[in-house]
């Protein structure tokens, strides 16, 4: 496919570490002016973030490959290496700069190919120029890049802006416009270096109002501004894109569907993620003697790749079958080489008993490999079998599934689970989830969830927090059919003393309709391009197209799309990207979906935000442990 995001991205940074060179197809080498091949040993200075972007893509071990001998983060004390050129890959802030004109001015490194994640602001580039003209080693900084590869790159079809608490600083009752306004311009700083790095300007949707709205608008003139600069970064010709060619880019917030990360989910991938904290695609999990064993999980394991998506008790049956299937394979090479007759071998049977040794000797390196994806597997799923049945996570899963499919709520079964196993936050994720999936929810529905939470010394803060983003929405929504929407938000914006941004869209989405994500049904639909009433209203920002007919309107589709980025804000989890390649995957002829997030977040993360913004409001209760006592 053409927006493939993880290749891309790989290939901008291994040109990178070439010197912005082609690579040579034998790593380590650059072409020199005299057009040979020498050898390019270099020093590689990253800060934390860059060294989070690199991680997913090149391990440690292949960087040796292209040339890097050894590397070090940019804010650690380093000793003197002469004679050696540095690559520095890290973020255009002033205290990089600084630490960039002290390296420069000790003379470090023989030369500086300094390397930025995004663009550089020229107020920065001049405080770089004239550090390096004072302390006099301007010569040493051989070139500078921007090379636009701020966000992490997750899976092929994933990625995150590793920014942090975006949910908090948008939610934020507190927050002036001033802050929202540089929280949107990081924002669309990270999905125009994604857009710069796949090269390709989108049709962009979105919902009106609320942060999507703004994000999409802000992105679609910065956009606008580049396409008529003379250095472009986008290859795709204005008059190629034809309507089928361009990928339409659908921005949502995190409000538009609450519950997705909040819910427990009975996946290998999202379970992972959320019971053993997948990070940078790395996970560790304690094993029965006590070590603590760290392992990859990424697309170079194709037991990962294949099963990611499978409930979880398939994923044990694959386990068994394919330790069954290796077995088997280690039985048969052994009965080809050592199990035979010693009257067997003769000298006529020679070359067929070579053959049969041969083929035992070339398989074995193939089957210890998946000897060890097979061990890698069980040992993690021995681990998360003990945390479901520790804290009855089938049974969370089972409940909160029930009540967001039908949308009403079993009582004996919602009290039965609070009262049961799990942690208080997997106590307290349940109690959200119930509160969300249906309209209207008794008074002495809520009076009894509330009551068990406070039994479990659960801390209801979050809980308190949606229970008041639901009452606020249902007298929007009440409100919409007698005043104006300017009405709604003056009077949305007077109640609750903040921005309009900070208030979800409506009740329809903040609740899940069907098991099917209300997120999956609306790209869906959006990729489709025909009208449709959920989508009807969605506004249409097209760069490419003259300035007056940006904005609403469904007239402008160039429907249907093959290829969409669909970006969540406020944080977005590995059950949304699943459903969104399911989504593809079950398209005739395939498409594909590319899925971001301004940060990739677990249930008890997020549940976290939600509780910092209910205690910033005010809500829940202080005193639940002496309330219990």
């Amino acid at each position: 496919m053409a927006l493939n995001l993880r290749q891309k991205q790989t290939s901008c940074i291994v040109r990178m570490l070439n010197l912005n060179h082609p690579p040579n197809p034998v790593g380590g080498t650059v072409v020199n002016t005299s057009n040979s091949e020498e050898e390019v040993y270099k020093i590689l200075i990253l800060d934390a973030l860059c060294r989070d972007i690199l991680s997913p893509l090149i391990h440690v071990k292949d960087l040796r490959k292209h040339g890097v001998t050894l590397y070090f983060l940019i804010d650690k004390d380093r000793q003197m290496i002469p004679d050696v050129p540095a690559v520095y890959f890290v973020r255009p802030t002033p205290s990089n700069i600084q630490r960039i004109i002290s390296d420069a001015s000790h003379a470090l490194y023989q030369s500086f190919h300094l390397n930025f994640s995004s663009s550089l602001p020229r107020p920065i580039l001049e405080d770089l120029a004239s550090g390096t003209l004072q302390s006099d080693s301007i010569h040493r900084i051989s070139k500078i890049y921007d090379q636009y590869l701020e966000f992490i790159t997750l899976e092929d079809n994933m990625f995150s802006l590793a920014q942090r608490a975006t949910y908090v600083q948008l939610n934020d009752p507190s927050a002036g416009d001033r802050e929202i306004e540089e929280i949107i311009e990081k924002i669309v700083g990270g999905l125009f270096c994604v857009l710069a790095t796949l090269a390709v300007v989108p049709v962009i949707r979105c919902a009106r109002g609320g942060p999507a709205e703004m994000v999409a608008s802000a992105l679609d003139l910065r956009l606008r501004d580049h396409l008529i600069s003379k250095n472009n970064l986008f290859s795709e010709g204005g008059n190629l894109g034809s309507s089928f060619q361009r990928p339409i880019l659908c921005i949502f917030d995190r409000n538009f569907e609450l519950s997705v990360g909040i819910q427990h989910d009975w996946s290998y991938r999202p379970l992972v993620h959320d019971v053993l904290g997948l990070k940078l695609n790395r996970v560790s999990v304690r094993e029965e003697k006590g070590a603590v064993k760290s392992y990859e999980l990424d697309d170079s394991d194709p037991f990962w790749s294949a099963n990611g998506s499978s409930p979880f008790p398939k994923v044990a049956e694959e386990i068994e079958a394919q330790l069954s299937k290796y077995k088997q394979d280690v039985d048969e090479v052994n009965r080809r080489t050592g199990g035979k007759d010693v009257s067997e071998f003769d000298g006529q049977d020679l070359i067929g008993n070579t053959k049969h040794l041969m083929s035992a000797v070339n398989s074995l390196p193939e089957l210890t490999e998946r000897k060890k994806v097979i061990d890698k597997h069980t040992n993690i799923a021995t681990v998360l079998l003990g945390e479901i049945k520790e804290r009855a996570l089938d049974s969370y899963y089972n409940v909160e599934n029930d009540m967001l499919t039908r949308g009403s709520i079993d009582r004996t079964a919602l009290l039965g689970a609070l009262k049961g196993k799990g942690t208080k936050v997997d106590k307290l994720r349940l109690a959200i989830i119930c509160l969300l999936s249906a309209e209207v929810l008794p008074q002495s529905e809520l009076e009894a969830v509330e009551a068990v939470l406070r039994e479990s010394e659960v801390d209801t803060c979050a809980f308190q927090y949606v229970k008041k983003i639901k009452s606020l929405n249902v007298s929007l929504a009440n409100s919409a059919n007698s005043a104006s929407k300017s009405n709604i938000v003056d009077w949305a914006e007077k109640l609750y003393g903040q921005s309009i941004s900070a208030v979800t869209a409506g009740m329809k989405n903040l609740l899940s309709g069907g098991r099917q994500l209300a997120l999956t049904r609306t790209v869906e639909a959006l990729m489709e391009g025909r009208p449709n009433p959920e989508v009807d209203s969605y506004l249409v920002f097209d760069p490419r197209a003259p300035k007056s007919s940006s904005g609403a309107g469904s007239n402008h589709l160039k429907g249907p799309f093959k290829e969409a980025i669909v970006f969540m804000i406020g944080g977005g989890n590995y059950v949304e990207y699943g459903g969104l390649q399911e989504l593809a995957q079950r398209q005739q002829p395939a498409k594909h979906v590319i899925y971001g997030t301004t940060e990739v977040l677990t249930g008890v993360e997020f549940v976290d935000q939600l509780t910092l913004l209910g205690q910033k409001m005010g809500l829940g209760s202080s005193n639940v442990v002496a309330a219990s006592q």
